[in-house]
């Protein structure tokens, strides 16, 4: 949790460093790693993946996804304590609240051993791909905290794929088994297109708005198919919590979109000093040049 967290502090840093794209191009994630800082990121959130997707091989995906989501606290701490971030009340509520659905859905669940995908399921996470590159490329026109939102929860979709394809793939008995797993490959694809959304959406102003989206993206729909399709069970006269939390949680991303607010004193501060130091070169130069 804490992992997760901190790379996703670390990760927006570097988004507010880099030209916003108005296009869905895999280039933003080439300059993102040309910053140390998104580097470490995608260092914390690598380790934070090997965990969680150890955790999944023998606990449900209601709780590995929702441990995983509670990550957003760290962030937000984070934010405010070195970049001042301010969140107004009503998106502190709904934060609140989106904590209290996950936590209802992993109170609500059942620890049970997973099943494998058949080629039918299989076939169709694999289509899940394309089919959110090409919603991405439909949000990516967004700005501000609709884009944050539109672009963090196709983020989370990816990356809820990834949790999804990881639980079976994690139950490998062999290295040969593993990577010789069609899950293997749509795993890879998806946290490719994830990573990549999740920059896009970082760069439209809210920070929060994108990770408690992609959030609940990557926790409801992975707690639904493992419930349907992976053996996971909800407790016995827990049923009416589980609705619960996921109406509490999906309808706080939902009013994430009007009441979230970006956070665009990031940019400004790196692009102050991004001026700062242009003039300062231009004066330096100018002063070599009557010094001549």
């Amino acid at each position: 949790m804490a992992a997760y967290g901190v790379a996703n502090f670390l990760q927006s840093v570097a988004a507010a460093r880099v030209t916003v794209h108005s296009k869905l191009d895999p280039g933003l994630l080439l300059k993102l790693a040309g910053h140390r800082v998104y580097l470490a990121g995608l260092l914390c959130q690598l380790l934070a993946f090997a965990f969680a997707f150890f955790a999944r091989r023998d606990l449900p995906l209601f709780l590995v996804q929702t441990a995983v989501a509670a990550g957003l606290g760290v962030t937000v701490l984070l934010g405010v304590a070195f970049l001042k971030w301010r969140h107004p009340v009503s998106e502190v509520v709904l934060l609140g609240t989106l904590v209290f659905g996950l936590a209802a859905l992993i109170i609500s669940a059942e620890v049970s051993q997973s099943r494998p995908l058949n080629g039918v399921e299989v076939c169709a996470l694999a289509l899940s791909v394309p089919i959110v590159g090409l919603l991405g490329r439909a949000a990516v026109p967004l700005h501000g905290a609709p884009g944050s939102v539109a672009l963090g929860a196709l983020s989370g979709l990816s990356f809820g794929a990834v949790a999804i394809a990881s639980r079976p793939l994690a139950g490998a008995h062999s290295i040969g088994a593993f990577v010789t797993d069609p899950l293997l490959y749509i795993l890879l694809a998806h946290t490719v297109v994830g990573q990549l959304l999740l920059g896009l959406a970082m760069q439209r102003g809210s920070t929060t708005a994108a990770v408690a989206s992609m959030d609940a993206a990557a926790a409801i729909p992975p707690a639904l198919v493992g419930l349907l399709l992976l053996g996971d069970r909800i407790a016995p006269g827990r049923e009416w919590l589980a609705a619960i939390g996921f109406v509490a949680a999906l309808g706080s991303v939902l009013l994430l979109t009007r009441y979230a607010e970006p956070q665009h004193h990031v940019r400004e501060r790196y692009e102050e000093k991004s001026r700062k130091r242009c003039a300062k070169s231009k004066t330096t130069a100018t002063a070599r040049a009557s010094a001549r």
